[in-house]
């Protein structure tokens, strides 16, 4: 199980971490994202300080569990306000969001179980 928990710990970070530094550098990609969804590109700062702070959330939730988990909701909200920004301008291609809603849901997931085992 730790395992498991692990590698999606590490991957969900390293997705998030890499997002966040595409917004915090202003890379093309989520101002192309942000101006289809009718997001502020002044947003993109702030979302990307959300998203590396859950990376870095995750990490430390190795070593502190319950920290882990708090950044894997975190993230699990992120993502849902942005089904949300999709949804609200009709926009239904999921794809990429799926993935990343997906994954810090399996951390929550692994996390808990991991340590309710303790």
């Amino acid at each position: 199980m730790f395992a498991a928990y692990l590698v999606a710990t590490l991957l969900t970070s390293a997705v998030n971490g890499l997002a966040a530094v595409a917004n915090l550098t202003g890379h093309d990609y989520p101002k192309s994202q942000a101006d289809k969804l009718g997001v502020p590109r002044s947003w993109m700062r702030p979302l990307g300080i959300l998203l590396g702070s859950g990376a870095l959330g995750l990490l430390a939730g190795l070593a502190v569990p319950a920290l882990g988990a708090l950044a894997a909701a975190g993230l699990v909200l992120y993502f849902l306000g942005a089904l949300w920004t999709h949804l609200r301008v009709r926009d239904h291609e999921l794809g990429g969001w799926l993935l990343f809603f997906c994954l810090p849901a399996a951390t929550l997931a692994l996390n808990l179980a991991q340590h309710s085992q303790l």
